[in-house]
């Protein structure tokens, strides 16, 4: 009989992590939250492009584990805000530095498009004349 070990252990801190922000909107609903505090459905649908159905499945989940709240006030119309609670907001720090993370890959990129473009990449393989890969300054090889 096989046992979860490793990350897939119900009392696997990084395992439990991982399934918390799993899928495609958890991240992004959640740097939106981060961003505007307390936000209105429809505010974050219209800043992310999601689905209703997608936008609705994330905020349960999210709220399920904690890191979401939902508050609802009794007005007419209705009106129902999310916010990130503690647990939330204690992500936000590791977003930024994946922030930064996305922006070297950017630069990456872009450092490569414009390598393709130059006259000493004869071939559009991104190296130089030398044959370094341009993207060894994000590798921190020291190779140029």
């Amino acid at each position: 009989m096989s046992q979860n070990v490793g990350i897939t252990a119900p009392t696997c801190a990084i395992g439990y992590a991982f399934k918390a922000i799993e899928g495609k909107w958890k991240l992004p609903v959640m740097y939106v939250l981060s961003e505007h505090g307390a936000v209105r459905y429809n505010a974050i649908k219209k800043e992310l492009g999601i689905t209703n159905m997608m936008l609705t499945n994330t905020l349960r989940d999210l709220e399920e584990y904690g890191l979401v709240d939902r508050i609802q006030y009794n007005e007419v119309p209705p009106r129902v805000e999310y916010s990130l609670t503690d647990n939330g907001y204690a992500i936000i720090p590791a977003l930024k530095e994946f922030e930064k993370w996305g922006q070297l890959l950017l630069d990456a990129k872009d450092g490569e498009d414009a390598g393709d473009r130059d006259a000493g990449d004869s071939d559009g393989d991104g190296a130089d004349v030398d044959g370094a890969d341009v993207d060894s300054a994000v590798r921190g090889d020291g190779v140029e």
